[in-house]
Formats: structure tokens, sequence, C-alpha cells
């Protein structure tokens, strides 16, 4: 014999969350309002209102609100409390259990989370979001045990997962792309501003190459290829625009990889070499880096040169970067497109 009895106020905990319940999205990409969001967003957006919640209606009101849960004992000899893991609701139907409420105890933790899976799934819920941070660690092999997947993981946390309906699982997967950035600088000698790396393959040893490497999180691409180029070159630069992107898959750790190829334009000339990972680095003149044979043999690296060869000429126009605010998020976002308009003001690289 199961009882449920919900002790405290609901009314405030629940009406802060109910306006998300009132947007629904697809598995993958969203479309609303004729623009695509990614899950994540939405997910993460309810995340950060429920801490928002948390602070505003506090963690004693918080708790008086919990609903408790009241079972048989033994053989009928009387009752025992178990309580439902603190989680909110998010937009799929699903639940994001509250990692800093999580009991201390892993015996504790693994009978009250096989408790509120058991609730959960009596509720028609779908798909359970669990964070455990380092320090809780030892619970993860018990969230294992119980059904959770692994997500994804970042250097303070690892994000589980759990599925409740039949059929496949309609969670959203973790990020499937990395993104780099090269920086294409040219000077007025017609001298290109290239590196060799110290660690590279034995086919790549002698070869001067553009300033390339990863974008950093939040971090916009252009100001990535700006910051790389510093970072290998000691050369200061100013973005001109975007002048071609690879699409690559099965790359770094089974990740695709998108690489954006820069127009950078110099703001100085001298050179210092101040990275652990960059062998030498030289102002080279064009011709004589177009004639590497490993650029000559390659059809890819080939067609990128031709291309920036082409832009230095004012034969070919690449994508400039513009600050633009959706009203659909309220976020500010980089749009990158091609201007008819060499006047528009917008352009980060005029």
């Amino acid at each position: 014999m199961l009882k449920i009895v919900h002790a405290g106020r609901t009314g405030t905990y629940s009406s802060l969350l109910s306006n998300f319940n009132s947007v629904r999205f697809s598995r993958q990409l969203n479309c609303f309002g004729g623009l695509f969001l990614r899950n994540y967003e939405a997910l993460n957006s309810i995340y950060m209102a429920h801490k928002t919640v948390m602070s505003s209606v506090g963690r004693d009101n918080l708790a008086a609100e919990t609903s408790f849960h009241h079972m048989n004992g033994i053989n009928g000899s009387g009752y025992r409390n178990v309580r439902v893991l603190d989680a909110f609701d998010d937009v799929y139907e699903g639940i994001v259990i509250d990692s800093d409420r999580l009991p201390d105890d892993p015996t504790n933790f693994a009978a009250i989370l096989r408790f509120s899976l058991s609730h959960w799934k009596r509720m028609g819920k779908k798909g359970i979001w669990l964070r455990l941070a380092l320090e809780q660690s030892d619970l993860v092999p018990i969230a294992i045990k119980e059904g959770f997947g692994y997500h994804h993981a970042e250097p303070g946390y690892v994000m589980l997962t759990y599925w409740i309906p039949e059929g496949p699982c309609m969670l959203p997967v973790n990020a499937s792309h990395h993104v780099g950035v090269g920086g294409f600088v040219i000077n007025y000698s017609n001298e290109v501003l290239v590196v060799q790396e110290k660690y590279c393959a034995p086919a790549n040893r002698g070869l001067w190459k553009i300033p390339t490497g990863f974008i950093l999180q939040s971090e916009e691409i252009y100001a990535g290829a700006v910051r790389e180029v510093k970072e290998e070159t000691g050369i200061c630069t100013e973005f001109i625009e975007v002048i071609a992107f690879r699409h690559a898959h099965k790359v770094a750790f089974e990740k695709s990889d998108l690489f954006f190829i820069c127009m950078l334009r110099p703001l100085s000339a001298d050179i210092i070499v101040d990275d652990p990972e960059i062998e030498a680095a030289k102002w080279m003149p064009l011709v004589e880096f177009v004639e590497q044979p490993l650029i000559q043999e390659d059809s890819m690296f080939k067609k990128i040169i031709d291309i920036c060869i082409a832009c230095v000429e004012k034969r070919y126009s690449g994508q400039s970067a513009h600050h633009m605010l959706s009203k659909f998020d309220g976020k500010s976002s980089s749009l990158y497109y091609n201007v008819i308009n060499m006047e528009d003001s917008h352009c980060i690289g005029n």
C-alpha cells in the first residue's frame, strides 16, 4: 500500500515553473518562430531558471513543498518515510534532478533513487537528467546500476540520463562537433604568416602552414582566429572575413569537425614565438608558400590557398561577422554573411 502526502505550499514553486510547460520542442532541432533552436539551449535555460527559483523561494520553503511518500513497513509493522529526490520538470515532460540536494550517504541515495524512478514512471515522465559533481563521484556507479547511462562529462561533473518510455531514447545527444579556426594573414609585401609545429604527423614535417587551433568555449569564431595567431606568432591582427570552412567527420574522439579559414589583416610585423607547440614562425613569400609540395599535392589545401589568393586580389568576397539580437531567444549572436553593401556599418571587419 502506498500513500502520497503533499506537505507545505506547492503553489509558489509550481507557478514559477509553469510558464515553461507551454512550449514543446522536437528532439534535436526545434523550429520555433521560423528559427532553429537547440534542445540544449532550452534545457539550460530551464536549469538556470530553476536556480533562480531556488534562490527566490528559498531552501527551507522548497524543502517544505517536497512530497513525502509513506510506505508500509516490513510485515505491516508501521510506516517509514521515503522521499522522492528533489527535482523539477523540464519542457519535454522529463525530470532534472537537483544535484545540490542529493543524499550524502550512498546507501540512502540508492534507495531514494530507486523509489524516485518508480514514482516518475507512474507519473508518465520520460527523460531523467542527473548531474554529479566530482565530489559526488561515489554516486555514479549507483546510478549506473539503476539504469542510468553516460551522456557527457566536463572537468567538474558528469551528466547521466535515464530514458523511461519503451522504444528508442529521444533525449538530445551530446555535442557532436569540434570547431577549429585558421588565420590567413598576408602583409603588404605579399608575404604570408606561417608556422611550423613541433608535434605533427611524420608526413607533415617541414610544412609551413597558417596558424590554426580550436576556439574556446563561448568564443566567437573571428575572436578565436585572432587569438590563435597572436598566441602562436605574437602578431596582432584584425578580422576581415571567413573565406571558407571545411566539414569533416570522425576526427578527434570520433567527433565531427568544423574548420573555419579566416582572412586577417596584420596590425604588427615583429614575430615572437612563445608557444610550446610551435617550432618556428616567419613571413613567407606567397609564391614560395604555394609551391610547397605538400600543398601542391593536396587538392583541398590547394583549393583553400586559391580562395585566399582570390580574396586578396578582390576576386572573391567571404562572409563577415555581424552582431545581431534575436527576439526569439533575447541573445546577441554573430551572423556571418556576404556584404553586398560595403558601407554596412555592422560589419565587424570594417
